[in-house]
């Protein structure tokens, strides 16, 4: 019996990471080993270009610090991706670098090295949010005369009262849709989490209008396009567009804005935190991992800020006027 295995190789490791890691253990959801997937095929293919070395010939020692850097230095300068996408494609190297840890210790020093990279630091763009007067102008844009302006309606109409997530709309199927007894619907969200999301009457009677009209089994699409499969996301992305560029028209307010699904998702969380929903409750509605993530929408809201002011009173005292005690200093203050 060999006491000493040879370690595995990285294209080994590499499809264990996937198969058996990300797939069998972590049953992540197909975006995400996705976002997995693009972050290696970018990574081997510029391994290669460097090293002249075919991706099944390349070893964990090839995938040093310097290797790394330079990987996310291509992205940011060459690809144009931002800080945020380079720490993305970070956190994926740095998953895979520590499952081949376990796997082949005598890797451990150059697996440390790249761990020790850090994450790129970037400004935090205030979040991007509609008024009542423009999203209710969003909402009435589509032509309800036809079933694409149906559709549209009631879709924009769930994306609002859910706060959901693009992909977590087109997801929507039939069955997840409860209108019975509670009004309400079944998400599936990031990392195969699920929600419950309660609707207004008048969402659940949009939704079940819509669905007596279609006809459509249980595990059917909620929106469709015309082939009768789930929208796409370029799909909602190109109606919400069209709804947009009518929605000016009513809405001058609305010209130059960039509105985007999840534009619509920050409006449905400002609106909610606006009325005075407490932060944690917020958090659950939209699905996010940590309240943490919610304190953004406080941050963004002036309104709430100067209420916060207001109530405060301004202290009231005399003002006095500075004068320096000695000549050094005065000289000094005249400079």
């Amino acid at each position: 019996m060999n006491a000493n295995p040879l370690p595995p190789s990285f294209a080994a490791l590499l499809q264990d990471f996937f198969c058996k890691r990300l797939i069998a253990e972590r049953n992540l959801s197909d975006q995400t080993v996705a976002s997995y997937r693009d972050t290696f095929r970018l990574l081997l293919k510029y391994a290669e270009q460097r090293m002249r070395k075919a991706p099944e010939a390349l070893t964990l020692a090839d995938l040093d610090a310097p290797v790394i850097l330079g990987f996310l230095d291509q992205l940011q300068k060459e690809r144009g991706n931002s800080a945020r996408t380079r720490n993305l494609r970070l956190v994926a190297v740095r998953s895979f670098l520590r499952y081949a840890s376990y796997r082949d210790p005598a890797a451990l020093p150059t697996i440390q090295r790249v761990l020790a990279i850090p994450m790129k630091r970037f400004d935090r763009p205030l979040l991007g949010f509609l008024s009542h007067e423009q999203m209710q102008a969003v909402l009435d844009a589509p032509d309800r005369t036809t079933r694409s302006g149906q559709r549209d309606h009631v879709m924009f109409s769930t994306f609002y009262n859910t706060g959901a997530r693009v992909s977590e709309i087109i997801g929507l199927r039939v069955n997840d849709v409860e209108l019975d007894r509670t009004a309400a619907v079944h998400i599936r969200g990031k990392g195969r989490k699920q929600r419950v999301t309660p609707l207004w009457r008048g969402t659940a009677r949009l939704l079940r209008d819509w669905l007596v009209r279609q006809h459509r089994d249980g595990d059917a699409p909620v929106f469709s396009n015309r082939a009768g499969h789930a929208l796409s996301r370029s799909g909602v992305e190109q109606r919400l567009r069209v709804a947009v560029a009518v929605a000016q028209k009513r809405c001058p307010s609305l010209r130059g804005l960039s509105v985007s699904p999840h534009t619509i998702r920050h409006t449905t969380a400002m609106h909610l935190l606006q009325s005075g929903v407490d932060l944690t409750v917020i958090a659950l509605w939209l699905g996010h991992e940590s309240p943490e993530t919610t304190h953004h929408y406080v941050e963004a809201d002036l309104t709430m800020k100067e209420r916060a002011l207001a109530s405060l009173q301004e202290p009231r005292g005399r003002t006095l006027r500075y004068r320096a005690s000695d000549r050094l200093l005065a000289f000094l203050d005249g400079l």
